[in-house]
């Protein structure tokens, strides 16, 4: 047979020039460890919040579909992208103009309390992202929730890792989904991101069993549904409730806002004032929890009116 040279065997090779090559490798992935291990601790940093380990993972599962835009690996197909602290880790963060960015404000939307991190971002008609909810800033997320701005404040819970989280969004849009080769496409994502789940031993179910016994620590809902999770000791001190319900507190809200008038305006403002003067008797008596739901009330209802108070309330919350 013509121009049917052997190739030479591995075990041919020179032992100097097998070293060689092997010492490269070793060095070449050595430096990509590295590199990553130090985007993980400038995200860290940045954000002054630790990450779990299945956002890093996540990371990796996005950089194995497109390995050049890991970030966007999911848009064309999913719909969604990796922001917020996967901005770091895509270096986004080395090319902004201002080098005074507020991370505790990157890509938090309207209606978004301190204790959710947004990590993926969908629909811009409904402003529909996913982030980490954090009952404890230097703790862990308890679980991923969802929210879409453009509606309302509400926070939906969608697993206890982003695995779990997009495999939800994946089966709601599989069942959208009537053309065939895209339908195939998400197929094929799927599946990977399941068998991918799995060996790392990532749970995708929508409520684990942790995300249920957290849900028994919950005091109250809140207007965002997602719930407070207050310390309360054996004596029950820590949280005591509001004097109103939530659909009363919202009519309240709702006369501050559509006063025609500043007097009536503040006369509109009298229960709250009165609701002010139970949570500094709650403090006095370290029921902390108190103004906490108050000023997270107040925050989420969303009026600039409202949210004035729960500054002075919720531990100075802000947009």
């Amino acid at each position: 047979m013509t121009g049917g040279g052997k190739r030479r065997s591995r075990a041919a090779e020179p032992a100097g020039e097998q070293c060689d090559k092997n010492g490269d490798v070793k060095k070449r992935r050595s430096g990509q460890a590295e590199a990553r291990d130090a985007l993980q601790q400038e995200a860290e940093t940045c954000y002054q919040l630790r990450l779990p380990e299945d956002f890093y993972q996540f990371w990796k599962f996005c950089e194995e579909l497109d390995p050049e835009k890991p970030a966007d690996a999911l848009v064309s197909s999913v719909g969604l992208t990796l922001v917020g602290p996967y901005d770091i880790l895509a270096g986004k963060h080395k090319k902004a103009k201002s080098t005074d960015v507020n991370f505790s404000l990157h890509w938090r939307f309207f209606y978004d309390p301190p204790e959710f991190q947004t990590i993926l971002v969908g629909d811009s008609k409904t402003q529909y992202h996913m982030g980490y909810f954090r009952d404890v800033p230097d703790e862990l997320p308890v679980w991923v929730g969802a929210n879409e701005a453009r509606k309302s404040c509400l926070i939906s819970q969608v697993g206890d890792n982003v695995f779990a989280a997009v495999k939800l969004f994946l089966s709601k849009k599989l069942k959208e989904v009537t053309d065939k080769k895209k339908n195939a496409v998400l197929k094929d994502i799927d599946e990977k991101l399941t068998r991918t789940a799995k060996e790392l031993g990532y749970s995708l179910e929508q409520k684990t069993m942790k995300m249920k016994q957290r849900d028994k620590k919950v005091v109250t809902k809140t207007f965002h549904g997602a719930g407070l999770v207050v310390p309360v000791d054996k004596n029950d001190v820590g949280y005591r409730e509001l004097p109103e319900t939530n659909a009363n507190l919202k009519k309240i809200c709702k006369a501050i806002v559509d006063a025609p008038t500043d007097d009536e305006r503040l006369k509109a403002f009298a229960p709250i004032q009165e609701m002010l003067t139970y949570v500094q008797f709650a403090n006095d008596e370290c029921d902390y929890g108190m103004g906490y739901e108050l000023g997270m009330d107040l925050f989420c209802y969303g009026s600039h009116h409202a949210a004035f108070v729960s500054t002075r309330v919720g531990g100075g919350m802000k947009r």
